[in-house]
């Protein structure tokens, strides 16, 4: 049974690739529409400040798909260095050694994410602005009590 459990990680190999597979899909396909949009920008030629909005609030879903794409390679590399090979060669501030470190990873990600949404519903005007963001502010807050928390545990150890 041992070694059937000690084998048994490598199961992991699948959300592993599944999540390196939608960040690649996330990134290249944000890439791409970020070509489309300026190839656009310059067949269309006019210059309006209604034109700049539309133009910023596309930029915003493009840089979404970005950050999406990089929680997904996040929780890819994240995964394999917790389950398959922890010399993983990686930046300092990526380096992930508990699944605590990962959840706090995406925590913070996802801060940024949200805040990414409310910019673009500020962008567009959304007329429920306040609502939005008192709905963001409100899973920001609490998600930034749960990575405090997390943290004067760990200073307790």
């Amino acid at each position: 049974m041992r070694p059937l459990l000690a084998n048994a990680r490598y199961l992991v190999l699948i959300a592993v690739i599944g999540a390196l597979a939608a960040a690649t899909c996330l990134l290249v396909y944000g890439f791409l529409q970020g070509i489309q949009l300026i190839a656009g920008v310059v067949d269309y030629g006019a210059v309006s400040s209604k034109g700049a909005k539309a133009l910023a609030l596309e930029f915003i879903e493009i840089i979404d798909l970005f950050l999406m794409g990089t929680v997904f390679y996040i929780v890819s590399v994240g995964l394999y260095s917790l389950f398959i090979d922890s010399t993983l060669p990686l930046p300092d501030w990526l380096k992930i050694r508990t699944l605590d470190d990962l959840k706090n990873k995406l925590v913070a990600v996802v801060i940024v994410v949200l805040a990414v949404v409310f910019l673009g519903k500020a962008v567009t005007g959304d007329a429920d602005l306040m609502g939005a963001g008192a709905g963001i502010a409100a899973v920001i807050a609490a998600l930034t009590y749960f990575l405090s928390v997390k943290s004067g545990k760990a200073a307790e150890k």
